[in-house]
């Protein structure tokens, strides 16, 4: 394994070079960290390039970074990885690239390079909030359509003012103000006296 990810370094570091923000190997994985204004141009060059050709995307998500290792991170918050796979060389690649601006992040989508990213982004642009410009058909996957906010992200409410059902004499989802009282979630504990003594 680590003859094959020697090789599969040294061949991204001849092809990349300089482009390469950060080159991470651990737990036997591979991940590259890239500009974000470069994203798409080095997707294109580990698909195409013959000493590479990572032909296949598996796996693309959202990453929020706030609060990251106990909140000591500092950086772009919002990021998208991708996990990507060469059939020719029997190799795996984890590629990430960070949103510039937290407010409005935005990427390169990946469906013009590989078409596997159209749902992936559509979940992480649902998730959270990153748009994917170039994307056909970039809309929410797994929230209604009139939801408000992204739930992965680490600074969503966990309980809000409003809660939705389906209304079957509207026929629709309709949204009406929370019915459940708030409560404290920790259980409490009784123990008999002299509990764990010796004696």
């Amino acid at each position: 394994m680590t003859q094959k990810l020697d090789t599969l370094q040294a061949a991204l570091e001849r092809v990349l070079g300089d482009r390469i923000v950060s080159l991470v190997r651990r737990l036997g994985e591979i991940t590259i960290t890239v500009k974000a204004a470069e994203y798409a141009e080095i997707a294109k060059t580990l698909r195409d390039h013959p000493h590479l050709a990572f032909q296949q995307l598996i796996d693309l998500c959202g990453m929020d970074y706030s609060g990251y290792k106990d909140g000591v991170y500092e950086g772009p918050r919002y990021a998208a990885v991708s996990h990507l796979l060469s059939i020719d060389h029997n190799w795996r690649l984890r590629l990430r690239a960070f949103a510039v601006d937290d407010e409005f992040p935005v990427l390169a989508s990946m469906t013009p390079i590989w078409n596997s990213a159209n749902w992936f982004e559509r979940e992480a642009f649902d998730m959270y909030g990153i748009v994917f410009d170039g994307h056909d058909d970039l809309r929410r996957i797994l929230t209604d359509y009139g939801f408000i906010g992204h739930p992965m992200r680490k600074d969503f409410p966990v309980s809000g003012h409003v809660e939705m059902r389906y209304d079957a004499e509207q026929k629709r989802v309709i949204y009406q103000p929370v019915t459940i009282e708030p409560r404290e979630n920790t259980p409490r504990i009784i123990r008999e006296d002299n509990y764990g003594s010796l004696h």
